[in-house]
């Protein structure tokens, strides 16, 4: 995906994704509109009908790789970061984006928990 952008003159608000940002198709998942660092976002149920946001961003910048993140997903998308369920530091965007893909497979097949961090 190229780099897009995005402006909203209501608010003047500039939206752009990073370079390696990309539009990946994962059955049952929603994916989200993108923000600046996101490389994937999806919006994901589980059997008991929870829902969860996986998240995958590109914070090189900060020295921690691509991170990819699960969310509780509460009132729509409403979710706050300390309450993240499980967090994965990956060295390369292909490893992130496996394991984004991993944890969206293991999310709708009721087996997060062995993805839980301490």
């Amino acid at each position: 995906m190229s780099n897009d952008q995005t402006v909203n003159d209501s608010q003047t608000l500039i939206e752009i994704h990073s370079p390696q940002s990309q539009e990946i198709e994962i059955a049952e998942a929603a994916p989200i509109r993108l923000q600046t660092l996101d490389l994937a976002r999806h919006a994901v149920a589980a059997p008991d009908g929870n829902q969860y946001v996986v998240a995958t961003i590109d914070d090189t910048r900060l020295g921690n790789g691509y991170v990819t993140t699960v969310y509780p997903q509460q009132n729509g998308y409403l979710t706050l970061v300390l309450l993240s369920i499980s967090q994965f530091s990956s060295a390369t965007p292909q490893e992130a984006m496996q394991r984004h893909v991993d944890l969206v497979h293991a999310i709708q097949q009721g087996r997060l928990n062995e993805y839980k961090n301490g």
